[in-house]
């Protein structure tokens, strides 16, 4: 097989700028309305768009239009002009900000003189998504409008209804656009309203800051990220949405520039085995140490590149850790001197250090992503350098960049891949499994799981490099915990549910009051006859009753005992007194009974 090193310089040149190309004429226009003059003012839309215009303008977009706080007029003015820029863009962006209303299915942005006393005013004071779509349309690659308009609606209690029937829905309605390339993002999926958030900024327009113009990031995966830090920081309770589709290809907002490589010497490297061999034990080890040990034995050529870019990435990682420590410091202690009511002074200087804190933290964000993505699409070009030619490698070349995220070897087996995979699907929370490498029944539902709460669409059949990177590329859990019956969710943890005295977990996992059951009453004892006393129950009761009182019943029981003694066990009773039968006797009933006729004779042998 030819050797890698004898490709011409300019396949390699073309090879390493695999990122996607600069991109053609960008445009954007951004729109916010917070000053309502018939609705309750928004304190954040303004913010928002001024936020997304600084984004955007740093992207480097040929032209950036900010408008806030238009009237009807206004605004479809400032589209009409805007759409004279989009006929020659490949790609074109409008962001608003504001109120928006769903009536009968059809979505209208709502400036800030609408009145809207009637259900039918929307049709002649707002601005309905449709003529939004039209202005970008004439853009060749990309059409995208960013709505952070899924407020309550402020005019739903006084509006009155032309028709009954007529629906005015909460949220946005789902919307399909009918032209190609174009994608419509809600901040919360339709039928839902979104939130303000606590800060100066909502928390969708902050995800889209941090993701959306990420240097060659295709724009549904930045979307996916957007998704993923609102969930969080709205405790799953927003969802942003993204409706329409695009092509096979990557449609990054910012491309990356294409680097070109250095020349190669046509001569192959025989170190080359050797250097790689120790380049993949450090990344199997992945700390800094191990990074600097091999810079150490080999500081020069391609593989020195790739390791000095897993060190930089390991310095992004650490510096943003510092930094999010940092931030949380300032903000315990702007929120302690607030709440021991220090003076002013301290109290304006620790906001101002902790909103410092804050954006030091966001920048140490966006650098480490941009260090991770350029490391990982490195590692990317060097496994696709491997695939292509096993066995060499360029003696020295120019640190590459791209997009892709990618870690494995071209020496990887399956089963190490499956292994790789176990482990990173664990440590998101979606694999509670050994990771031994065998993609049975429950590795692929793991990463079914992945796929539904990462909003992926990942083979599961196997275990895919596409997998790991795509698994790899999240910080932080993806699939929520799930504890067993008596547990419960505490951070990244199951706790074990503990119940105050006289409570009890339920099927429900929750503690439910016990109700004891009462002792059942003990059963009265109940008195024995003597099984000495053979008599009917008749002779018994005549016996008793001749002899009358407490002193028959004495002599009785004195009889009874006589009786035992004697070994007959009879007794005989008139009316005067009672006396054991005789030896050899028995008593016989003669019937009768009463004063002067005993009911009972004694008969001898």
């Amino acid at each position: 097989m030819r050797s890698l090193l004898g490709l011409c310089p300019l396949f390699l040149a073309l090879l390493f700028g695999a990122a996607p190309a600069l991109a053609g004429k960008r445009v954007a226009l951004v729109l916010a309305n917070s000053s309502y003059q018939y609705a309750p003012s928004l304190a954040n839309p303004v913010n928002d768009g001024a936020v997304m215009a600084k984004t955007l303008k740093d992207a480097s977009f040929e032209i950036v239009e900010s408008r806030h706080d238009l009237s009807a007029l206004e605004t479809r003015r400032v589209l009409r002009d805007f759409a004279d820029a989009t006929r020659d863009a490949d790609i074109a962006v409008i962001y608003y900000a504001g109120h928006g209303i769903e009536v009968e299915g059809s979505n209208y942005l709502i400036p800030v003189d609408a009145k809207l006393e009637r259900d039918t005013d929307v049709y002649d004071q707002g601005l309905s998504l449709d003529r939004v779509l039209v202005t970008v349309e004439p853009a060749k690659q990309l059409r995208l409008v960013i709505l952070d308009a899924c407020r309550d609606n402020p005019f739903g209690k006084t509006m009155k209804r032309t028709v009954v029937s007529r629906g005015i829905g909460r949220g946005l309605a789902q919307v399909e656009p009918n032209s190609p390339n174009t994608l419509i993002a809600y901040s919360a999926k339709a039928g839902f309203t979104a939130q303000d958030g606590d800060g100066a900024n909502s928390p969708f327009t902050m995800a889209l800051s941090k993701h959306l113009t990420t240097p060659g990031l295709d724009v549904r995966r930045a979307f996916g990220f957007v998704r993923d830090d609102v969930l969080k920081s709205t405790g799953n309770k927003q969802e942003p949405f993204v409706y329409g589709s695009l092509g096979g290809e990557d449609v990054p907002l910012v491309p990356v520039k294409v680097v070109a490589a250095a020349p190669v010497a046509p001569v192959a490297n025989p170190q080359a085995a050797d250097i790689r061999r120790d380049y993949e034990l450090a990344l199997q080890v992945g700390n800094r140490p191990a990074w600097e040990a091999f810079l150490a034995q080999h500081p020069d050529g391609f593989y020195a590149n790739l390791a000095k870019l897993q060190v930089d990435k390991i310095g992004a990682e650490q510096a943003h850790a510092a930094a999010t420590e940092k931030a949380k410091q300032a903000e315990a202690e702007r929120d302690r001197l607030a709440a021991l009511g220090a003076q002013k002074d301290a109290q304006a200087k620790a906001a101002a250090d902790a909103k410092a804190a804050e954006q030091a933290q966001l920048a140490a964000q966006k650098a480490k992503e941009q260090v991770q993505q350029q490391a990982a699409a490195a590692e990317q070009q060097r496994v696709n350098l491997a695939a292509a030619a096993p066995g060499a490698a360029p003696a020295s070349t120019a640190s590459p960049a791209g997009t892709s995220v990618a870690s494995l070897t071209s020496t990887t087996t399956p089963v190490d891949l499956s292994r790789l995979v176990q482990t990173e699907l664990g440590r998101v929370g979606c694999f509670s499994g050994q990771a031994d490498g065998n993609w049975n029944t429950t590795s692929r539902r793991s990463l079914s799981q992945f796929n539904r709460y990462a909003g992926t669409r990942l083979d599961v059949k196997v275990a895919s490099t596409d997998a790991l990177d795509t698994v790899k590329s999240k910080p932080s859990r993806v699939c929520p915990l799930v504890c067993e019956h008596g547990f419960k969710a505490d951070g990244d943890t199951c706790t074990k549910i503990v119940c105050r005295e006289g409570y009890a977990i339920n099927d429900d996992n929750a503690c439910e009051k016990q109700h004891i059951a009462k002792p059942a009453t003990a059963k009265r004892a109940t008195a024995k006859r003597d099984d000495g006393d053979e008599r009917p129950a008749r002779q018994r009761r005549q016996a008793g009753g001749a002899a009358g009182g407490d002193g028959a019943a004495a002599g009785i029981a004195a009889a009874a005992s006589a009786g035992r003694a004697s070994g007959g066990g009879q007794i005989f009773c008139n009316g005067g007194s009672c006396r054991p039968v005789n030896r050899g006797c028995h008593l016989e009933y003669r019937g009768g009974g009463g004063p002067g006729n005993d009911a009972n004779a004694e008969v001898c042998n």
